[in-house]
């Protein structure tokens, strides 16, 4: 199973990296703009998930600059996921607000839909 698994995986990723999407391409105060937000948030991810690819694939496309942090490996991210997103899933956004609290999105649909209503995108 695991070995099915790694090459589903070694699959997607390839198939992802021959169809990835151009970015679009915005005046240089408006992608600011854009970063400047998206500086507080970040998306815990598998590499190989299929749902995180296809929320990575819409930050490329709407040109995104979301850090990404892998929660599979034993580390601070998927201790941190647990801890405070409540759960090892994924993807999940973690938004820090304006007023220090902190939201954990999950489900890809719901965090494309969020950003999509954020950012006015399309």
């Amino acid at each position: 199973m695991i070995v099915i698994r790694w090459v589903l995986g070694q699959i997607i990723l390839l198939v992802d990296f021959i169809t990835s999407p151009k970015p679009v391409i915005r005046e240089t105060l408006a992608q600011k703009a854009i970063d400047d937000a998206t500086a507080s948030m970040s998306m815990y991810q598998f590499k190989a998930c299929p749902f995180c690819v296809k929320v990575r694939r819409q930050f490329k496309r709407h040109a995104l600059h979301i850090e990404l942090r892998d929660a599979k490996k034993e580390g601070e991210f998927k201790e941190e996921l647990i801890r405070e997103g409540g759960r090892h899933k994924v993807p999940c956004l973690r938004i820090e607000k304006a007023d220090s609290s902190v939201e954990w999105l999950y489900e890809s649909n719901d965090i494309i839909a969020h950003l999509k209503s954020q950012f006015n995108l399309t």
